[in-house]
């Protein structure tokens, strides 16, 4: 079957992150000198998930001018100022092979209403959908997998999160046993990784105010249309701009799991 749109929002303005989002969104704070959203997107990638819809909001502009001048910021090339007909972009070979839909959906509407006005971009029977601030190892295509033998409208990927403080262990009379820095917490919570068969679309609302987690979600849950799978890999939101700290040392030191691409 056909690999399905991979549908990507976009638009938050990132109010935690404000040391990096002031005067970008967050998808393109950066990660190793690129951005979040092209880590993301590489990731889909490699699992051969080429077609994207964006939906944009605060500071659009940047995504669409980080994409659409990445060709030659990435590249040599050689340029004749009198006559431009003539420029050359020395290809290194590397090139992702991308056919991505740049959708304004609104400066302030929600999540619901985002994905809902893309809607018309949507050609095939399902799509995938994420965030455009978290990284995983989630591996796509069972993903995909999962989410068609289950034969739900919906399907989330559930992940364990980590703490974000350090635990202290109790040892024999009241004594400190040893600290425990940031463990993977026993529960899970909402991975942001979903496939969605177009039937999600009867569940949103074009309305400014429709949040996609709260009531689309709570029909699906109720009707049990919503698959969970579990994954016990890597997982990661860039939701402060310590976990942004956070990466970009991980990158720093090689510690890079959600790079499943070569």
């Amino acid at each position: 079957m056909a690999k399905p749109k991979v549908v990507i929002l976009c638009g938050g303005e990132g109010t935690r992150l404000r040391e990096e989002t002031e005067f970008k969104p967050k998808p393109m704070v950066t990660i190793g000198g690129l951005p979040i959203l092209w880590h993301i997107m590489k990731g889909y990638s490699h699992y051969g998930f080429n077609e994207f819809v964006l939906c944009l909001g605060y500071r659009g502009d940047a995504i669409k001018q980080f994409f659409i001048t990445h060709e030659l910021m990435h590249n040599d090339f050689t340029i004749n100022l009198r006559n431009r007909k003539d420029d050359i972009v020395h290809h290194k070979g590397d090139e992702e092979d991308w056919t991505i839909t740049f959708a304004e959906t609104g400066l302030k509407a929600m999540t619901g209403a985002r994905v809902k006005r893309i809607e018309r971009y949507v050609d095939g029977d399902e799509f995938m959908l994420t965030y455009g601030d978290g990284l995983s190892d989630v591996n796509i295509n069972d993903l995909l997998e999962f989410h068609r033998k289950k034969k739900k409208i919906g399907t989330m990927t559930a992940t364990h999160p980590r703490s974000k403080w350090g635990m202290v262990r109790e040892g024999e009379k009241g004594v400190v046993k040893e600290f425990v820095e940031k463990p993977v917490l026993y529960d899970y919570v909402n991975g942001g990784f979903y496939c969605f068969k177009k039937d999600f679309f009867d569940y949103l609302s074009d309305e400014e105010s429709c949040v996609m987690e709260s009531g689309p979600f709570e029909g699906l849950v109720k009707e049990r249309q919503f698959s969970m799978q579990k994954h016990e890999g890597f997982w990661f939101g860039m939701d402060t701009y310590k976990d942004y700290l956070d990466l970009n040392r991980m990158w720093d030191e090689g510690r890079t799991p959600w790079k499943v691409w070569k």
